[in-house]
């Protein structure tokens, strides 16, 4: 899941993923005790992603507003040609 995606969702939205990600974690960690963890990587990725989740709710709480890097470089781009 990457960032530009996590910024469209709504904060229900971000709360319910936030829930599925952590049950999911849960359950992989059980699996990885047993031993029987296919794939020891999609915890790594589970936690990226409800920490970029945690992030965006921050933000929202906060009132930040964050551009995207695409605009940020458009945005610097303007400025270089207005001079």
């Amino acid at each position: 899941m990457k960032i530009a995606e996590v910024r469209t969702l709504t904060d229900s939205e971000l709360v319910a993923k936030k829930k599925e990600a952590r049950q999911e974690t849960f359950n992989l960690r059980l699996q990885q005790q047993t031993g029987a963890l296919e794939k020891p990587s999609r915890l790594k990725e589970l936690r990226k992603d409800v920490a970029k989740l945690e992030t965006v709710l921050s933000e929202r709480r906060k009132g930040l507003k964050i551009k995207s890097r695409v605009a940020q470089k458009s945005a610097a781009t303007d400025e270089k040609k207005k001079k």
